[in-house]
């Protein structure tokens, strides 16, 4: 059988983490650590940080997340595309998501030596907002408990990590889903633009009850 490249993208984070998790040295030298990069020129490290996680509940929910919503962008890019080009697309479209999506906190913290992040949440970000607009309507669960449209909950999301990345009263990088997020946005519809009509037109006819 052969395998997707939303799959492959999941193994490979899957084993690099597992990797990490168990070698402390390892997991330095992947975080994204915006001191680091400043001074030592380390600028791989947007990349290798999202493909590593802190522990297997923070790989299992970013992993989770994008195997249901890659597919669709994988898919999209692959008939817009062809299979061969829309996979190379696809890819880059992925590792960008991690990339853009660091580079204001790496504005924000390049001079803070205790500033740390890791997590493929810039790029899982990227592929849910993408799908959103690709399928607005179709329903995103949260827990499995509480299901709502995707515009609408990708609209809550958006306001929900904006004001948390103000704030900075925890240890999550909102600021990389906020972004991430954006990207996925701009890039399915300069990808598509025809998308942003049938986006548009869908959200309008939306009732919801």
């Amino acid at each position: 059988m052969e395998l997707s490249i939303t799959v492959v993208l999941i193994i490979v984070t899957a084993i690099s983490s597992y990797y990490g998790i168990n070698n402390a040295a390892f997991m330095e030298r992947c975080m994204f650590i915006p001191y680091k990069i400043k001074r030592n020129g380390q600028w791989d490290r947007f990349i290798t940080s999202g493909f590593i996680h802190k522990d297997y509940i923070h790989l299992f929910f970013n992993m989770f997340t994008f195997y249901f919503f890659g597919g669709v962008v994988e898919q999209i890019l692959a008939y817009k595309f062809g299979v061969v080009l829309g996979g190379l697309v696809y890819v880059l479209f992925y590792l960008l998501g991690i990339v853009i999506s660091d580079i204001p906190t790496y504005l924000k913290n390049k001079d803070n030596s205790y500033y740390r992040a890791l997590g493929a949440s810039g790029g899982t970000a990227a592929t849910v907002f993408a799908s959103i607009i690709i399928l607005p309507l179709s329903d995103i669960c949260l827990f499995g408990i509480l299901c709502l449209p995707g515009f609408i909950l990708g609209v809550l999301f958006l306001l929900y990590s904006y004001f948390k990345g103000k704030n900075q009263d925890d240890a999550i990088n909102h600021d990389a889903h906020l972004y991430g997020a954006i990207f996925g946005i701009v890039f399915i519809l300069l990808v598509s633009p025809s998308s942003a009509t049938t986006f548009i037109n869908e959200v309008m006819s939306y009732r919801p009850f």
